[in-house]
Formats: C-alpha cells, sequence, structure tokens
C-alpha cells in the first residue's frame, strides 16, 4: 500500500498575532509544531505500513522552516518527504492549498491520501475532501479506524457522532482521521539520528501545473473580512446558593444583559 500523509506545521501558542491588511497569522518568530491531526494521520499511516507493506510519502506547503518538521517525521518513520515552498503560495485560502498539494500528488501514484481531521490554526477541515475532489478520487472524512485493506477496497469506520458507519471504498481514496484512529507513536534515539538527515524533495510553483491566478491571495476565493481577539471577561465570585437563589440570580443576570427571562 502507497500512502501519501498531507501534514502541515502550525503555531504551538495560543497567543496569535493577526495582519490587519491581509488577516492572515503572523507566523514569525512563533514556534511551531506538527499539527496534531496529521500526527494521528501519520502514525496511521505507519501501522498500515506494518501490516500490509509499502511506502509513504509525506507533503506539506510552507515555509522552509517546515523541513524541520518533515525531518522529524523521517524520524518517525515515512520514507519520502516534500516541501511545496514558493512566495507565489503565501495566502492561499484552502481551495487554493488543495489545488496546490492535488498538483503535486498528482505526479506520484498512491493507494491511499490520508490527511487529519482539521488545522488547529484554521480548524476548517475542508483542506483534505477538497484535494480529492481535484484529485476526482472517492474520500471519506471523520474516520476513526482503518478495518481492513484487500484487493483495492478499503474498509473504514466513520464515526458522525449520533452514529457509526461502515463504509467500503475502492482505491486510490483519501481519508481524514480522527484523533481516535491512532496513538502517535515515541520516536526512539536510534531512528533520529538514523533517518532525520534523509533527503527532502523541494516543489515550487514552477514545478506544478497550477497557474498563478488560483493560488495565493489573488487566487483565493475566500477572503477574511474581519479579524478581533476575543476580549476577556472578569472572573465572577464564587456563590453557594439553593436552587431558588441560583434560578433568580441568573435569571437577573440574564436581564440585565438584555435577554428575557
Amino acid at each position: 500500500m502507497n500512502i501519501a500523509v498531507l501534514v502541515k506545521q502550525v503555531p504551538d501558542t495560543t497567543e496569535i498575532k493577526i495582519d490587519k491588511e491581509t488577516g492572515a497569522l503572523i507566523r514569525k518568530g512563533i514556534p511551531t509544531i506538527t499539527n496534531p491531526d496529521d500526527l494521528t494521520g501519520v502514525e496511521l499511516a505507519l501501522q498500515l505500513k506494518e501490516t500490509y507493506g509499502g511506502n509513504i510519502h509525506a507533503f506539506t506547503m510552507g515555509p522552509s522552516s517546515a523541513k524541520n518538521m518533515l525531518r522529524e517525521l523521517y524520524a518517525r518513520g515515512i520514507d519520502e518527504a516534500t516541501l511545496l515552498s514558493d512566495k507565489a503560495f503565501a495566502g492561499s485560502d484552502t481551495w487554493a492549498t488543495s489545488h496546490i498539494l492535488a498538483s503535486a500528488l498528482k505526479k506520484h501514484a498512491f493507494d491511499l491520501v490520508i490527511a487529519g481531521r482539521q488545522a488547529i490554526d484554521g480548524d476548517t477541515a475542508q483542506v483534505g475532501p477538497q484535494v480529492a475532489e481535484f484529485l476526482k478520487i472517492p474520500h471519506v472524512s471523520y474516520v476513526d479506524r482503518v478495518i481492513d485493506y484487500n484487493d483495492g477496497m478499503l474498509k473504514v469506520k466513520k464515526n458522525e457522532e449520533h452514529r457509526m458507519l461502515t463504509l467500503n471504498l475502492p482505491t486510490p481514496a483519501l481519508i481524514t482521521v480522527l484523533d481516535e484512529a491512532a496513538k502517535p507513536r515515541y520516536m526512539n534515539m536510534f531512528d533520529i539520528f538514523r533517518r532525520s538527515h534523509l533527503p527532502l524533495n523541494q516543489l515550487t510553483c514552477d514545478d506544478l501545473d497550477v497557474s498563478l491566478a488560483d493560488i495565493g491571495i489573488k487566487g483565493s476565493p475566500t477572503k477574511v473580512k474581519k479579524t478581533f481577539n476575543k476580549s476577556a471577561t472578569q472572573k465572577q465570585p464564587k456563590q453557594t446558593l439553593n436552587p431558588e437563589q441560583a434560578a433568580r440570580t441568573i435569571l437577573d443576570f440574564i436581564e440585565a444583559k438584555g435577554g428575557q427571562s
């Protein structure tokens, strides 16, 4: 089973600053990590390789600093890594990002593409399904277990919160995974020293079949209209009340805020 894994480097902090003109995150000087849901995808890929054999190729779009993240994934056990990095990619929304990633994936043959459910810096959960649409392959989101892979058919369990679905889909296919799907393993010192310096592939806009009109800020159909920081509210003193007093206090608070009792 040849597997592609989509990963993203995200800010390792809640203290995020916003560019007031573009609405984009200011990432300079902020520590970064591999998106947690994507690490789940990497671990699932490693487990599938252990069961069915094959190759794992990680793809990410980002700045040159993302090389460190990819080297960490080498230490975890992936076989190949590609960084998509170009100033022309800056400011891409999920549609443009998916277009870029899909263009890179088209250069390779895969049985399965795995993506995390969503990235913690955007929470859109759109890139995985959009990549599948660009590739014109079947996809299932919110997968919490891969049950079986046999004769080109993948059986998965999808969690829809109120119900569980068992689905079969022909490969090549794409799935996005929940954190329940796999628990990322710890790296060991031997693999860190032996594998973290493996060569990385790097692609720019010129290497892909994409138009400048379809990527970056200009090629992104969605725009950030407004950004703001949530204001902190003063913590209220703790009160010990009986049920009737508590209900009255809550109603008084709602009415004072303009609500209706």
